[in-house]
């Protein structure tokens, strides 16, 4: 069963609504036929997909590229004219789709594209936190084809099978480790063995995927010497709500277990809901302003202790909210993205903590919507950028205070048990500010 179309969730940067398109709001271009290429029928398919895609990318896009959007529309329009020559009145919607992503691509905007019946399937499935066949595990590669454990679901097979933050796959029914084999097990749902290095031991277990939630929450464990900071990990902020309640609920048992310091760990997090990333940067810097900027004019929210402010109405709060005002420090590299981006910044112009690691992805300054297209395709659109009240833009990166790779070297030593960067966070908590505020008031 196909899951449902969403139709109200935000994202930062990779930050994204899904909504209803509207109805047609500027004329259509495919009354524009050449001499090779006959103008298409209004109703063909292909050319009812082209035109919703043209009407939102003319009239909502509210990113930062200069390309003349109009113009954009006639020459793609001649192009699908030239596709769907032979079937002017009965052009198939496939026929529009590479059309489309070419289009998109020539906007000049990274952060928005066409997504096919099957990407925008899979984007639902993860924006819902609904259930698909998978191994609950995240790999990096090492050493050519071998692959690195960098996070293992809770609760997933991989969990289950026993694998490991820090293990090395190296085969796969005893042939060397190639991806291509475990995603065809994957797909396949059949058991595979898998050779694999921990910290110099060989060792071997079984993995099947199963049917699993991709919900995903914020998880809490405690590190350093004495174990005695909190380490909590968010790994998206896309997972069909609970995400900022869950990092307030952490906070607070942090609190009640004495930690000195907390790290938070935004490695490999692409992003997910404005509102879940709002909530869970409220748990600890006190009070953020920030004004969107799109097609329809200005927006003020405004995130205070828990509760969230839109142009002074308030729109959201989570229970029981909590304020961390004791040291602090974040996490980021290369694929921390959009909301990732956005957290770490709020953190940095707070000054409520040192930002470890790389620059990151480089979306963190505008908002997307995925709007539903077609029969089952969709749209991701910049509708939003972002500025702070006194009009200073955000960036389109977050750079670090200290800046480390997570390069081949790192992920060897975290093979070996040593996290460089989560090592960098503790040390850093020894100098790190803390709030003079009463954490414990609501």
């Amino acid at each position: 069963m196909q899951p449902a179309p969403l139709r109200s969730l935000t994202r930062l940067g990779l930050l994204v609504a899904l909504a209803v398109p509207t109805a047609s709001l500027v004329a259509p271009a495919h009354a524009q036929g050449t001499a090779s290429a006959p103008a298409l029928s209004a109703t063909a398919p292909a050319q009812r997909i082209f035109d919703e895609v043209n009407d939102l990318l003319v009239e909502r896009y509210g990113g930062l590229s200069k390309t003349d959007r109009q113009a954009l529309t006639r020459e793609y329009q001649e192009r699908l004219n030239a596709v769907c020559a032979p079937q002017p009145r009965t052009c198939s919607e496939e026929k529009a789709y590479p059309v489309l992503e070419a289009e998109l691509t020539a906007l000049g905007d990274e952060h928005s594209f066409f997504q096919t019946p099957e990407d925008y399937r899979d984007f639902v499935t993860s924006a819902t936190g609904g259930s698909r066949q998978q191994f609950g595990v995240k790999l990096a590669p090492l050493d050519g084809e071998n692959r690195l454990v960098l996070e293992v679901v809770p609760q997933g097979a991989a969990e289950t099978a026993g694998l490991r933050r820090g293990d090395v796959l190296r085969t796969i029914d005893g042939k060397p480790y190639l991806y291509t084999d475990l995603q065809a097990a994957r797909r396949e749902g059949r058991p595979i063995r898998l050779g694999l290095e921990r910290q110099g031991q060989l060792l071997d277990l079984t993995l099947q995927a199963r049917e699993s939630s991709t919900r995903d929450l914020p998880r809490l464990s405690y590190v350093g010497p004495q174990g005695d900071v909190a380490l909590i990990r968010i790994p998206t902020f896309l997972t069909g709500g609970g995400v900022g309640q869950r990092v307030h609920d952490l906070v607070g048992q942090a609190r009640k277990a004495g930690a000195r310091g907390i790290v938070v760990d935004l490695r490999g997090n692409t992003g997910g809901s404005l509102n879940e990333c709002d909530s869970a940067v409220g748990a600890f810097v006190p009070t953020f302003t920030r004004v969107a900027q799109s097609a329809d004019g200005q927006s003020r929210t405004t995130v205070q202790r828990g509760r969230r402010l839109e142009d002074g109405q308030l729109r959201g709060s989570v229970r029981n909210p909590q304020l961390w005002t004791g040291p602090l420090a974040v996490l980021v590299n290369e694929v921390s993205a959009s909301c990732s981006e956005f957290f770490a910044y709020e953190v940095q112009y707070a000054r409520r903590g040192p930002v470890i690691g790389e620059q990151t992805a480089g979306v963190g300054n505008t908002a997307t919507r995925v709007f539903p297209v077609g029969e089952e395709a969709a749209l991701q659109l910049t509708i939003t950028h972002y500025v702070k009240p006194g009009g200073e833009a955000y960036p389109v990166r977050v750079t670090p205070d200290r800046q480390l790779p997570e390069s081949e070297a790192e992920l060897r030593l975290l093979s070996q048990g040593d996290d460089v960067l989560l090592r960098a966070g503790l040390d850093a908590l020894t100098t790190a500010p803390t709030l003079a505020i009463d954490g414990d008031r609501p």
